[in-house]
């Protein structure tokens, strides 16, 4: 299958005559980051690129009232690809969409035009944001219980990895969209596996995290198993993360590595990493949004809870890769404590503003914590000046709902829509009357 490359609205209208594609994906999503599509035929593709496709945002999660409804998509020609897991003789193609008001101007509640505005602001300073992220999955045998296909464990190979061949054709299927892997493997848990993405540029890396999810599903339920990006559905076993690396460049020279400095980081990695401490707390319920994302960022599963920074320490919020000599371009940060069902465009601009918050004040990081943190008593953790995580939807959100940056970063509306939604999903979960509660109760009160 082709990789296109096109620049603009007429290289599209070439692809879409020459490979004879049948229908067109228009792809957006809504403020908690659910992909919505809808599709047109070829004929209607040049009107599209001129004048959008209208529709009803009234009916979208976090965009608008029904008495101001009208939005309208314009799709963005350097994201057009054939989809890999249709048939190739009458092919799908997507495009990625900017949505926008009837006057022509940005919708405010776009996930991919508040990317944008952070990038800008990074691209006025200088800087072009970099983003790796590592995004794990679970494979069930369907989709009412999480009943694993294997008990393979890290790195395992067959048999007790029962799924290479799902992830062998997931990896064809994304290169097949011009998304490079890295490589690909089992993970910890049993059933839940990685597939590694080479880093690009933040909208790029956003509208390929998308593409990414929609591919694992896809190729899986073609293999007739279920993939779950859920956080945490298996008790006592590591929960799926999204490790994010991310650098800052200038031109072709990394903005993170400075050769005469500790740890080869520079004062704008330094300040940078101090934003992402500072405003960890404020951002995580963007980066964990979800009620179950918190049955992950729990001591004891390798997800991280605790506010510190470190080198090698992997039970460190942040954590700065090795430098190896000659490969200052690698040079990064990792945050590992997103998981893989975040909005990511909303994730990245929020990871990117505190980030460009702590350089533009100037922020001073704290010392690298390199003990595990796991093992630290109360005491200990507050001499080393550690914080934790929310513990739960109900605490990021009221720390989301405080905070002027992630406003001023979100914008006004998405903010509020945001904080009202996880409002009422956390009302509706401490509702609930759960088995456990039954199983434990029950018996004795």
């Amino acid at each position: 299958m082709a990789v296109f490359k096109c620049k603009n609205a007429d290289d599209v209208l070439k692809a879409v005559k020459d490979y004879n594609v049948s229908f067109i994906q228009f792809w957006f999503i809504d403020i908690l980051g659910t992909l919505k599509s809808f599709q047109i035929a070829p004929r209607e593709l040049e009107s599209a690129f001129e004048e959008g496709m209208g529709f009803d945002g009234s009916s979208i999660t976090g965009f608008t009232k029904i008495q101001e409804s009208d939005m309208v998509a314009f799709p963005d020609p350097t994201t057009f690809q054939l989809v890999a897991w249709r048939p190739s003789d009458r092919p799908v193609a997507r495009l990625f969409c900017d949505i926008k008001n009837p006057d022509g101007t940005p919708f405010a509640a776009d996930s991919r035009f508040v990317l944008k505005k952070m990038l800008k602001k990074a691209a006025d300073k200088g800087y072009t944001y970099y983003v790796g992220p590592e995004l794990e999955f679970f494979l069930f045998a369907n989709s009412s219980e999480p009943r694993i296909l294997d008990r393979g464990g890290y790195f395992d190979a067959p048999p007790l990895d029962l799924a290479n061949d799902v992830r062998r054709d997931i990896n064809f299927a994304l290169e097949s969209m011009g998304i490079a892997v890295e490589y690909s493997h089992h993970e910890v848990a049993p059933s839940q596996h990685e597939i590694d993405l080479r880093y690009s540029e933040g909208l790029s890396m956003a509208d390929t995290a998308i593409t990414y999810r929609v591919v694992v599903k896809e190729i899986a339920r073609k293999h007739g198993c279920y993939a779950t990006f859920m956080p945490k559905p298996l008790f006592g076993e590591n929960g799926s993360g999204m490790h994010v690396h991310q650098s800052l460049f200038k031109g072709s020279k990394n903005a993170f590595f400075d050769a005469q400095a500790p740890g080869h980081l520079s004062k704008e990695a330094q300040s940078y990493i101090a934003g992402i401490l500072k405003h960890a707390s404020e951002f995580t319920l963007v980066t964990n949004q979800w009620v179950n994302s918190y049955k992950r960022l729990v001591p004891g599963y390798e997800a991280p809870v605790y506010v510190a920074w470190a080198q090698r320490n992997r039970s460190a919020l942040v954590r700065v890769p090795m430098y190896k000599p000659g490969k200052e371009a690698a040079t990064r940060i990792e945050l590992r404590s997103p998981d893989p069902a975040c909005n990511p465009y909303l994730a990245f601009a929020v990871m990117l503003g505190a980030g460009l918050k702590g350089i533009e004040e100037g922020y001073k990081l704290s010392k690298p914590i390199e003990e595990n943190i796991f093992h630290m008593n109360e005491k200990e953790m507050k001499k080393n000046g550690i914080t934790a995580l929310p513990g739960s939807l109900h605490e990021a959100i009221l720390n989301l709902e405080k905070s002027a940056l992630m406003r001023e970063i979100l914008g006004e509306h998405l903010h509020g829509a945001l904080v009202d939604y996880k409002k009422m999903e956390w009302d509706q979960y401490r509702t609930q009357v759960t088995e456990w509660e039954i199983e434990r109760y029950l018996p004795v009160l």
